[in-house]
Parts: C-alpha cells; sequence; structure tokens
C-alpha cells in the first residue's frame, strides 16, 4: 500500500438535502454541509484525494423514490463543495459494490480513507465496513456524518465498526 490517502464523501444529494426532501430525512442540511465544506478544504491542503460517492437507483428498484437516475433529486447538493472529478456512482449502500470505485481504491491503494456523509447507519457505515476488509485505515469523520436513526442504533453500529478496526474522529 501506498501513502495515499482519500476523504470519500457519500451522498450527499439534492434528495436528502434540500427543501423538497422527504420528510424522513431529517439532516441538518446547513451545520452537515459546512462541516463537509470545510473538511473538504482541510483534507485536500494536506494532500488526500477527495472522492464523491452517489446512490443512484433505477425508477422501479425498490420503489423508494429518491435517488432516481437522471432526476434533479439524484444530482449532488448545490452547497457541497466539488474540488476533483473523482465521482463514482453506486446502486448499494456499501460503496466497495461500485466496480469503478472498487478499482480506482485498489489502482490508487490507498493506505487511508477517511469517510462522512450520510447516513452513519446506512451507506457511510457499510462503506465503512467494506473498507476495513480490505485492510486499509478507516476514519470515521463524527461531525461530517449525519443520520437520522436513533442513538441506540447508531452505538451499536460504532461498537461493530470499532470492532472492525474503525476509528472515530472529529474535523482537523
Amino acid at each position: 500500500m501506498s501513502d495515499k490517502k482519500a476523504l470519500v464523501v457519500i451522498d450527499l444529494q439534492n434528495d436528502y438535502l434540500w427543501e423538497k426532501r422527504k420528510s424522513k430525512f431529517t439532516y441538518d442540511t446547513k451545520t452537515l454541509i459546512q462541516n463537509v465544506n470545510e473538511a473538504i478544504t482541510s483534507y485536500k491542503a494536506d494532500g488526500y484525494d477527495i472522492i464523491y460517492i452517489k446512490h443512484i437507483l433505477s425508477k422501479l428498484l425498490w420503489g423508494v423514490g429518491f435517488s432516481i437516475r437522471g432526476t434533479e433529486g439524484a444530482e449532488y447538493y448545490d452547497g457541497v463543495k466539488i474540488v476533483s472529478d473523482l465521482i463514482f456512482e453506486k446502486n448499494w449502500p456499501d460503496s466497495y459494490t461500485s466496480k469503478a470505485f472498487r478499482d480506482h481504491m485498489e489502482k490508487e491503494a490507498y493506505s487511508e480513507v477517511v469517510l462522512c456523509g450520510i447516513d452513519e447507519c446506512g451507506c457511510v457505515g457499510a462503506t465503512a465496513k467494506g473498507a476495513a476488509k480490505t485492510g486499509v485505515k478507516v476514519k470515521m469523520l463524527t461531525d461530517c456524518i449525519g443520520s437520522t436513526f436513533f442513538d441506540s442504533k447508531r452505538q451499536k453500529m460504532r461498537d461493530k465498526l470499532k470492532g472492525l478496526g474503525v476509528q472515530y474522529i472529529f474535523t482537523k
């Protein structure tokens, strides 16, 4: 493995963050995006690659009604600072299920990934598990991760991830 490191920004899309979002997505958009943008600036300045992940579903898959390919809702939220063209799509919670993302991660041989975005008990947590399986150092950027789940469920996820060697940290 190299000394390359990446900040992976997960699923900060309109459907979850904009004013027209479904009521179940109760993220504090303003605070989350402000924290993530500060992290993007800081980590980029420290030489990390900045990678963006988009959760994309076909219109009929599971009938969930969000993250639908080709819709405005599936696009990245306008407030997110985009500083690279490393943007990957996934269809499942774990970003490592995306062949293009997985191939990129293997090619670059990152030694560390720092994760942020939404949701801690969903796609961010699943990606942390996927990353841990590859043997890289995994860090969860606590103040840059949103969750709509109860504290007890978040704690259960954190305990599981810590058991896999995942570290929880705050923005530098």
